[in-house]
């Protein structure tokens, strides 16, 4: 019985290695942010993100696909009755789980994580205006091509709080929220 087992999950191991794929490549594209939360009065910002995917494929349908990218992300705040630009520039690490149809097309979702690396805030009243880490969940829709070049839109929806200040007339307690839209090419090293 054990030698049969063995076997069994010897032949499934087997099968499930010769099912896998591995790709690696650019992504870039550009975010509309903006804040959610708090009394902060916002508009949508444009900006964008650039780095690298990683995509580990298990089978035709299922891959987790881990990336790190350069993202500008903020808002156009109302600050004393006219809008400015608050950006804060982040390295965002997102780890999305992609569920892919035969044609190309997908959805994905998982966790981000964004560490903060700049920060350009026209108030220079306001120190340390952003936390060093945001956390969201994301998720998006797209379509991938069999030589691995894609289009995809994702929503991410921040989790933690963005802002590290008090005493202020904006509450701190506000969310980032941004729209994605990118182009990213997965090549093929293991199929």
């Amino acid at each position: 019985m054990k030698k049969l087992l063995f076997v069994v999950a010897f032949f499934v191991a087997v099968q499930s290695a010769s099912a896998q794929s591995f790709s690696i490549g650019p992504k870039a594209g550009l975010n509309f942010s903006n804040y959610t939360g708090g009394d902060i009065e916002s508009d949508a910002l444009v900006g964008y993100h650039l780095g690298g995917v990683i995509n580990y494929g298990f089978g035709k349908v299922f891959s987790i696909q881990p990336e790190v990218l350069f993202s500008t992300q903020g808002a156009k705040v109302n600050n004393a009755g006219s809008k400015s630009d608050f950006k804060i520039s982040y390295v965002t690490i997102p780890v999305m789980f992609k569920f892919k149809t035969a044609g190309g097309f997908y959805v994905e979702f998982g966790p981000q994580a964004g560490f903060r690396t700049s920060t350009n805030i026209p108030d220079q009243t306001i120190n340390n205006f952003a936390k060093n880490l945001d956390l969201a969940a994301a998720g998006g829709i797209g379509y991938q091509s069999p030589i691995g070049l894609g289009v995809g839109v994702r929503y991410v929806a921040g989790l933690s709080k963005v802002g590290n200040f008090t005493g202020q007339d904006i509450n701190p307690d506000f969310k980032n929220s941004v729209i994605q839209a990118s182009l990213f090419w997965a090549i093929p090293l293991v199929k």
